[in-house]
């Protein structure tokens, strides 16, 4: 009989993981099972983790249903899955869909608001958490969509909706009346996506990086200037916005004494060296709200529109940036992730996982 398997990871140590087999899910009423397919491992993963109990991530797939412990915990993936077993009649065996996914074989939703573009699931545990993590797109009615850029799609999708709302709020907000834009962990893919899209739009932008990647980071042609953490003493003092990825007490002290009160935003942004910089900093970016704002703004299709040009001028670039590599199966997908936790990934290389 067909068996399924999780791979978690202890909440209070991220490098301990489990590797657990299960009866493989019987669908009833209302449910669909997803097989999933491929996925990606960055240190967006890694994010989700690090602030699991915070912003709530653990909770998306709760270990127990899978007869694991409840100090386990399952770190949310990006990528796709196809239906192979559905109690929907709208939703048919054989779908492609992309989405928020657990580091497992299968995953049980409850499809709802089906149409042409794909489904939300409407579990009773997923009801109060942020509804765009809930969202599965079917590879027929996504306009982002293309075959050959699957694993495009699992590496940046969700890093560039965080980098594209992220550069939509600081152009919203017009630059919050700076002449300069400041994007720590700069060598990350959610931090050169941001500048890609900022670029061009009147503001100089600075990335800070650690010594090591500074060749990588001015490479990318992203940014007006790369400057390694050590030197931020150098950092011209002009009125900046400084969007935290890294979450380094140090670099964030480093530019609030060399700008002073020239430093007129100090943004978290999700963190790149597991320390949650949340409470430092003077505000948190959350990808959600922005998307909330333009989706009144815009409609939700004006705002898919935007994102799917946006995602259009940034694959034109990211190609050229960026070594994809596949592994297969689920030891691999431990060993992975933990090569990611442990910050060993260069960056310009990109890990997907074909389960």
């Amino acid at each position: 009989m067909p068996r399924s398997w999780t791979v978690a990871v202890a909440r209070g140590d991220l490098g301990q993981t489990t590797y657990a087999e299960s009866d493989l899910p019987v669908v009833t009423g209302g449910e669909v099972l997803l097989r999933v397919d491929r996925v990606g491992l960055t240190a967006n993963n890694v994010t989700y983790a690090v602030l699991g109990d915070a912003m709530r991530y653990w909770e998306f797939f709760p270990p127990e249903p899978r007869g694991l412990a409840p100090e386990l915990g399952l770190p949310p993936l990006w990528g796709f899955a196809e239906v192979v077993a559905s109690a929907v009649p709208e939703v048919e065996i054989g779908q492609r869909v992309y989405g928020y996914l657990p580091p497992a074989s299968h995953l049980v939703v409850r499809p709802e608001r089906v149409d042409a573009s794909g489904f939300r699931d409407g579990s009773a545990h997923r009801a109060d958490l942020p509804s765009p993590y809930n969202v599965y797109r079917a590879t027929t009615g996504d306009p982002a969509y293309r075959k050959d850029q699957e694993d495009l799609l699992i590496l940046f999708r969700p890093l560039f909706y965080t980098s594209f709302m992220l550069a939509d709020q600081v152009v919203d907000n017009d630059f919050y009346g700076a002449g300069s834009v400041v994007i720590s962990s700069a060598s990350s893919k959610t931090a050169y996506a941001a500048a890609a899209e900022l670029r061009g739009r009147g503001v100089r932008l600075i990335g800070l990086t650690s010594p090591g990647n500074l060749a990588f980071t001015r490479s990318l042609g992203c940014y007006d200037d790369v400057l390694g953490y050590d030197a931020i003493a150098s950092l011209d003092v002009t009125p900046a916005v400084y969007l935290d990825l890294s979450g380094n007490p140090a670099v964030r002290a480093g530019l609030r004494e060399r700008l002073g009160d020239r430093l007129v935003r100090d943004i978290a942004v999700g963190l790149t060296g597991q320390v949650p910089n949340a409470d430092a900093a003077g505000e948190v970016f959350f990808a959600p709200v922005q998307m909330r704002k333009r989706r009144l703004d815009w409609g939700r299709d004006g705002l898919e529109e935007r994102f799917t040009q946006a995602w259009q001028r940034f694959t034109e670039v990211v190609g050229g940036w960026l070594d994809v590599r596949v592994g297969e199966g689920p030891e691999e997908l431990r060993r992975v992730w933990l090569e990611v936790l442990g910050g060993r990934v260069p960056p310009r290389v990109g890990h997907v996982v074909q389960l």
